[in-house]
């Protein structure tokens, strides 16, 4: 949890500072938008070029004590590209501004491009031109911060999955459509689980739902470029190009068509009939497409929709879900995002909405409600087909309703948090008689619940010191108490009176937390004593009356407790000097008391708000 949260933090800092590098060089972000991006492909590249090439070391042959070079060829398979030193992202970075950054950025693309055909012509080169040599530099400088060169894992595919975010959300190109939601995709996945064989996305964008089927397959311990193959069309061809990167930054390839309508177009020879997976988001209500030239697409297999008086499929939803599904195999699964439109439409597409229906092959449907894309406000639909439904689902269609399920991200954004995307599958699976899954989850949930009530008492920092956020508030407020109490025991009885109200405050808070640890030590050894192999045997614990519940509530007040303590220390602190003259008293200490971020009111409040994170987790999992 620490370790995703400081990754937030880090990409939210690499945003900020490269959105203010934007502003300052007077490009628009449409034209900033691809140098961007190619250089944190650069800088991914880099860092599972080195993770990589350590291994790679260990097995090189050497001959008189001399260990031959890497090539290219030791690369193939291991989820990273060879880089020879005009790409290597610290010799980027230790240019001089006597150096002319933009050729050397294009010199390292070109190297690139040279050794994977896959690439040639996709990467940004010219485009750096148009930057000047300083404002490289700080681009250079800014994505090559020190907690990253130490990081282990996927770090920089994640920040280039957030810098897609975001300028999705500035409309930096094609209007920002095309980025799907994260939440979205992964709530695709974990329907479909696209865990081997050929995965298409006819209108697949900068390539998300690749990424995510990968990142799936690696949560089974498998390798994605072993297991998954990708195929993918899309029409923008600048679009390509970032998908190709995409899919490259994360160790991955795949046969991306590009400049490609697919209403007209077929690119990839061999694959109706013949996907495992099918998974897109596809442009919505689409009523430009001529219906002369798809009438006698194979793809097709339940006839047009309906047709205008400008013989012009009037809307293309349904031209889109007989794709897909035409494109699946046997036992093949698709997932996309539909118009919520689609599910109610008349005409002729409810005449091929009841064909569809009737084959038995509709899965699942999910309502999500409107902003949870950056370009448009509307609600939509999660539509998910299986043509290797069990027979007793054969007639029954899923249908989640989510759309008082999300989390706000801005004010204008919504998605799902990890824990909703869980709970949202976890009635899939109960769908499709996974109970054990459930059972974990469920398990997950209280444990993460226990994890959190003992975080409020003991935890560990970065450098393995110790940290205790009750027992250290506590400690606090006794210090406040011990440096307020001979100045306010000279004061009137009202004055008194307040004192002793926090004195009584601090007393009860005190006998609370041990209350309180008791009750998390109880609860504690009752979950791990036992073994859980169906819901019912959790009842005692999670129901109402049970011990997690119990702490649920009792930690809610819990913090009551705290936030009242606190708020009785500060009132004290503040009514001192600024009613009772106190920093001219000698019994006073205001630099101890009240001075800066050391003060003892500034730390009462900080661990006050870190234990109200950890109990406010106690109770999110509860």
């Amino acid at each position: 949890m620490q370790q995703l949260q400081q990754i937030e933090a880090i990409e939210k800092r690499l945003w900020k500072a490269a959105d203010t590098l934007r502003s300052n060089s007077e490009l628009a972000s449409n034209e900033y938008f691809m140098p961007v991006m190619g250089l944190i492909f650069l800088r991914h590249a880099y860092s599972r070029y080195l993770n990589v090439k350590v291994n790679i070391e260990k097995t090189l042959p050497s001959r008189g004590g001399k260990t031959r070079a890497l090539t290219k060829e030791d690369f193939s398979g291991r989820g990273a590209i060879f880089l020879n030193d005009a790409a290597k992202f610290d010799n980027l970075v230790s240019l001089s501004d006597a150096d002319d950054r933009a050729e050397a950025i294009i010199n390292a693309m070109e190297s690139i491009e040279k050794d994977y055909t896959g690439l040639q012509g996709q990467l940004p080169k010219q485009e750096y031109r148009d930057i000047t040599n300083e404002v490289l530099g700080q681009l250079l400088r800014t994505l090559n911060p020190d907690e990253l060169k130490r990081s282990k894992g996927d770090i920089f595919g994640r920040i280039y999955e957030y810098f897609l975010t975001q300028f999705a959300d500035q409309g930096a190109h094609d209007g920002g459509e095309f980025f799907t939601p994260i939440s979205l995709v992964q709530m695709i996945v974990n329907v479909i689980e696209p865990g081997h064989g050929k995965v298409l996305d006819p209108a697949c964008g900068s390539g998300g739902m690749f990424v995510q089927s990968a990142h799936f397959v690696e949560t089974l311990q498998k390798n994605p470029g072993k297991e998954l193959t990708f195929y993918g069309h899309e029409k923008n061809k600048t679009t390509t190009r970032l998908a190709k990167m995409n899919l490259r930054v994360h160790g991955l390839e795949g046969n991306i068509a590009g400049g490609v309508l697919t209403y007209y177009d077929d690119p990839h020879e061999g694959l109706w009939g013949n996907a495992d997976f099918v998974m897109a988001n596809p442009p919505f209500n689409v009523d430009e497409v001529d219906a002369d030239k798809i009438r006698n697409d194979r793809r097709l297999p339940f006839g047009l929709p309906s047709v205008n008086k400008h013989n012009k499929v009037s809307n293309g939803n349904y031209l889109w879900i007989s794709y897909f599904y035409s494109y699946l195999n046997d036992t093949g699964r698709a997932g996309f995002v539909m118009s919520s439109q689609a599910s109610s439409a008349g005409g002729g597409e409810a005449k091929v909405r009841q064909a569809l229906v009737e084959t038995g092959h509709v899965d699942a449907m999910i309502d999500i409600r409107s902003n949870f894309f950056y370009t448009r406000t509307v609600p939509c639909q999660l539509w998910f087909l299986n043509k290797n439904k069990p027979a007793a689902h054969k007639d029954k269609v899923l249908m989640l309703d989510a759309r008082n399920v999300y989390r706000k991200v801005t004010r204008k954004i919504y998605d799902f948090s990890p824990e909703q995307l869980a709970n949202l599958s976890s009635i899939v699976w109960l769908y499709r008689g996974e109970n054990q899954r459930f059972i974990e989850l469920l398990k997950n949930h209280i444990e993460n619940a226990l994890y959190h009530a003992w975080h409020a008492f003991s935890t560990y920092g970065e450098m393995g010191q110790e940290y205790l956020p009750i027992g250290e508030s506590i400690a606090v407020l006794r210090r406040i108490k011990d440096e307020v109490s001979p100045f306010y025991r000279q004061q009137n009885r009202a004055q008194k009176a307040h004192l002793k109200e926090f004195s009584n405050m601090l007393e009860t808070l005190l006998a609370d937390a041990e209350t309180f640890e008791l009750a998390v030590d109880e609860a504690d050894n009752q979950w791990g004593r036992r073994q859980f192999t169906t819901y019912q045997q959790f009842n005692a614990l999670v129901e109402k009356g049970g011990k997690v519940e119990q702490l649920s509530t009792s930690s809610r007040d819990f913090v009551k407790q705290l936030d009242l303590t606190c708020k009785l220390a500060t009132r004290l602190i503040d009514t001192a000097e600024k009613e009772l003259n106190a920093k001219a008293a000698n019994n006073w200490d205001s630099k101890t008391l009240n001075s800066g971020k050391d003060s003892l009111k500034k730390q009462a409040e900080t661990i006050r708000a870190d234990v109200v994170a950890e109990l406010k987790q106690l109770r999110y999992f509860y």
